[in-house]
């Protein structure tokens, strides 16, 4: 496995997998998320209408050939609408950040990939992007228990459930997955 930032090559191959059933389901899906990964692909040479801008992208390719999409955004301590449950569980010695992710090459799915994916991801954060990211968040939604089974296997613990917004559902229950690089 490989990981690079997502650029302007991989822009059909995204936007591709952004139309998918399997990734309608659990991601976000509005025109602004989609504008801000092309935004990312450019260089960040303009403002982002998604979350101020505060994603990097990620593709993951398997014997040279992308199948995964990841986003990652570091989580400050200082941020003023971090909740207790997030504040409590940041790194207390280096820096945490958050990953999404989603298979988006249909022929990679069921193969077993997730969870060494996950597992490989953040190694390669830490090791080739920055050694002191040693905390990482994820927070599936409870009703996407096949993410929730995947992020276990690649060492996240739940730590805490959480409700909010997510897509059309209103107060959804969330579990707070956490994977502490320096406890292995």
């Amino acid at each position: 496995m490989q990981f690079k930032k997502a650029s302007i090559e991989q822009k059909d191959t995204v936007l591709s997998w952004l139309k998918e059933p399997h990734i309608q389901e659990f991601w976000d899906n509005r025109p602004e998320h989609a504008r801000d990964i092309l935004i990312f692909m450019n260089g960040r040479k303009e403002p982002s209408p998604y979350s101020d801008g505060i994603f990097d992208y990620w593709v993951g390719f398997v014997h040279d050939e992308p199948y995964c999409l990841l986003m990652t955004s570091e989580i400050k301590p200082t941020e003023s609408n971090l909740t207790t449950l997030w504040k409590t569980h940041l790194s207390k010695l280096g820096r945490t950040f958050t990953i999404d992710f989603m298979i988006g090459n249909r022929k990679y799915l069921g193969c077993g990939l997730g969870g060494p994916t996950l597992e490989a991801f953040t190694k390669f954060i830490q090791e080739e992007v920055d050694r002191s990211i040693d905390t990482f968040f994820i927070d599936p939604a409870d009703s996407n228990p096949r993410a929730k089974h995947v992020y276990e296997k690649a060492g996240f613990k739940v730590v805490a459930t959480f409700h909010r917004d997510f897509g059309k559902e209103k107060n959804a229950k969330h579990h707070l997955m956490i994977r502490n690089m320096s406890q292995g």
